[in-house]
């Protein structure tokens, strides 16, 4: 049985320009986003440069991984990974 894949994306090295709005519009030429989030510093709110993008479906997400990781967005190489949707209560003790 193939591992599920979590349909959320993890994006680092962005542009610290870069807005929710901006990461929405990348991503959603490879499916539905149904959201896209620039993680803000909450002292400054200014974005660290890394965000998360969920779609609609897991076959979209792997879409979109593969033809956006390691890709120039605004002169910065970004990395794209599936985020890790680990429930912190279930490490396995065996």
């Amino acid at each position: 049985m193939a591992k599920r894949l979590s349909p959320q994306l993890f994006v680092s090295r962005l542009s610290f320009y870069t807005t929710n709005q901006e990461l929405k519009r990348l991503f959603s030429r490879f499916g539905v986003v149904t959201e896209a989030r620039m993680i803000l510093d909450p002292k400054t709110q200014r974005p660290k440069g890394f965000g998360f993008v969920s779609f609609e479906s897991e076959v979209e997400a792997q879409k979109a991984l593969k033809a956006m990781n390691g890709r120039l967005v605004n002169g910065r190489l970004i990395f794209v990974e599936v985020a890790k949707n680990e429930d912190p209560g279930n490490h396995g003790s065996s």
